[in-house]
């Protein structure tokens, strides 16, 4: 059910530095998220969305973007989607975030974009524009196989889909990465799995991957994901009561191997770990120079 809703705030400011993703700013203009990932952290009570399956829509993005950018004297990265995939399926018809970008624009603001989506490539032309101050579109990619990502990320479009689009936004000259996270022990935690991506990321334009091996669990979100684990891989389920039991953080018990096999790649072709924060001042040299 998509319900539409006013806000009364949209841009927030990040507290401390962002380590991995640079941001000093972030909005998200849904609540809930149509993709329905079996792993997705949003789902925790912490967040306060009643149903995760109702997908809530922020009308007056665009008005509260405007309103609240002209106020703002510190450019630093705008982020979107760590909470909800702003390019679900609802997007199409919406346009809500085409218009966002467009007042991020006009502003001169940089941004970063977190996706699942190939829709983002409808908004390329804008993008691009932002990318002559700073822009970046980070995808997620689990999964280098289409089947599996169609088990755990369901509504979202399956992998390939999204690797075509950083592809073509690469060779359109803007800064894309993939978002290895979470790698889920027992299902994609495997050295085939994590070599794959890091080849895809070298041949498809890539200039980062961010990534982390394992998993975090609380309350609801472990209660769906352990109900998907039956439907889905009926063995896995236990392995993780007998490994992980209440914790929140679940790493890999392949983390080592993997990360090595992470650096190595990093290392011989130069990709980036992270997402530097926006410089104002030495981007502008970087422009004028």
């Amino acid at each position: 059910m998509i319900k539409h809703i006013t806000a009364k705030n949209f841009i927030s400011t990040v507290n401390g530095k962002d380590e991995w993703f640079g941001l000093r700013y972030n909005f998200n203009i849904y609540r809930g998220c149509i993709h329905q990932c079996i792993y997705c952290d949003s789902r925790s009570e912490c967040y306060q969305i009643e149903n995760f399956e109702d997908l809530l829509v922020k009308t007056n993005a665009p008005v509260l973007a405007r309103k609240e950018l002209s106020h703002k004297r510190t450019k630093g990265l705008i982020g979107t989607g760590s909470m909800s995939d702003p390019y679900n399926p609802a997007e199409k018809e919406l346009l809500i975030m085409r218009e966002v970008l467009k007042v991020i624009q006009a502003f001169r603001f940089p941004v970063h974009i977190l996706t699942k989506s190939d829709l983002v490539l409808r908004d390329q032309d804008i993008i691009k524009e932002i990318a002559t101050i700073k822009a970046y579109v980070s995808f997620t990619v689990t999964t280098y196989d289409d089947e599996l990502s169609k088990k755990i990320e369901p509504f979202a479009p399956i992998s390939s889909r999204r690797i075509a689009a950083m592809k073509q936004l690469a060779k359109s000259g803007i800064n894309t990465g993939i978002l290895l996270m979470p790698t889920l022990p027992y299902i994609t935690d495997n050295e085939e799995n994590i070599k794959k991506i890091m080849q895809i990321a070298v041949d498809n334009g890539a200039s980062y991957v961010i990534a982390s091996f394992g998993v975090t669990m609380r309350d609801r979100q472990r209660e769906y994901y352990y109900k998907k684990l039956e439907e889905n891989f009926p063995s896995i389920k236990e392995k993780y009561i007998k490994k992980y039991g209440n914790y929140y953080s679940c790493r890999s018990e392949n983390s080592r191997k993997l990360t090595s096999i992470y650096n190595e790649y990093t290392v011989k072709y130069n990709l980036k770990k992270r997402v530097e924060p926006y410089n104002e001042v030495v981007e502008n040299l970087r422009l004028f120079s």
